[in-house]
């Protein structure tokens, strides 16, 4: 659901670890880096956006109501006719700060120009090797493994998301249509029933991969509102309340209107008290 006030992400309660939280269900985060950009921005009848750049070689499509769970599906193109370079999606229940990183950097690298939005892996090069991606998750404990000869994991500590990269040649169609691609990260008990994924085709940027990575492992929880986490982590993170915030301490002004406050009143000046029912009865005088 799109918002015109692009209210700030909210809830009840903070969720941790973040690759715990689920998909807020505001989208405005996720488009506003290339809404910034003046990307042309329109809808289809259904209520699905599509972002397109300037030059028609970037396009993002923020598909609700869209044939399967690929809520955000960003695509780059060399020819703006032609097939993708490279394709990124996350599906319909990935936390959206995660989308909102990799937007932020798509932004920034379409500013600097094609040799960086369109800036190929390469094993070796300094500025895009592919394992600069892993590095931020690996400098936060998350544990590298190799569950066979064609995968590399690198698993977060409790055991609950692990990024997947495919090593070997790949069909670059599967890799756009299905979870079989370079770069799978998901999290949950089992990549066939994962609480969120994201995948990424073989030519993906590194620094927007390494963006998406350095938000999943940042150590800080993600507001989200209690009545939907509970059943969706299924009693993995660890939830905790929100509180008020503090009320302001009082300034030196405050504290003499509180004094002035409690001090007594000033007594009313003293009367000559006139006769009335009330008064003394005057004394007897001396007999005579």
């Amino acid at each position: 659901m799109l918002h015109d006030d692009h209210d700030t992400i909210d809830g009840d309660v903070y969720v941790s670890p973040r690759h715990l939280a689920r998909a807020t269900a505001v989208g405005d985060p996720g488009l506003d880096p290339l809404r910034a950009l003046g990307w042309d921005l329109h809808h289809d009848d259904l209520g699905n956006a599509y972002l397109t750049a300037p030059d028609g070689k970037v396009r993002l499509g923020y598909l609700p109501e869209g044939d399967d769970d690929g809520l955000w599906r960003i695509n780059a193109y060399k020819d703006a006719f032609g097939p993708p370079a490279w394709g990124v999606c996350f599906n319909d229940s990935a936390p959206t700060e995660f989308v909102t990183a990799f937007t932020t950097a798509l932004a920034e690298a379409y500013r600097q120009g094609p040799d960086h939005y369109l800036a190929r892996p390469l094993a070796g090069s300094a500025d895009h090797n592919p394992f600069l991606a892993v590095a931020p998750l690996i400098n936060h404990g998350w544990q590298l493994d190799r569950p066979d000869l064609s995968i590399f994991a690198i698993t977060a500590p409790d055991g609950l998301a692990t990024l997947e990269y495919t090593t070997g040649d790949l069909d670059p169609a599967i890799e756009l249509d299905t979870c079989d691609a370079r770069w799978h990260l998901w999290a949950g008990t089992s990549s066939a029933r994962p609480f969120w994924y994201a995948t990424a085709s073989t030519d993906t940027p590194v620094a927007l991969l390494r963006a998406v990575t350095e938000a999943v492992a940042d150590p800080a929880p993600l507001p989200r509102w209690r009545d939907v986490t509970d059943s969706y982590v299924k009693g993995h993170a660890q939830l905790t309340p929100i509180l008020p915030p503090s009320p302001p301490s009082p300034t030196p002004l405050d504290v003499r209107r509180a004094a002035a406050s409690r001090r007594p009143a000033a007594l009313p000046a003293a009367s000559v008290p006139r006769w009335s029912t009330t008064s003394r009865p005057a004394l007897p005088g001396p007999r005579r």
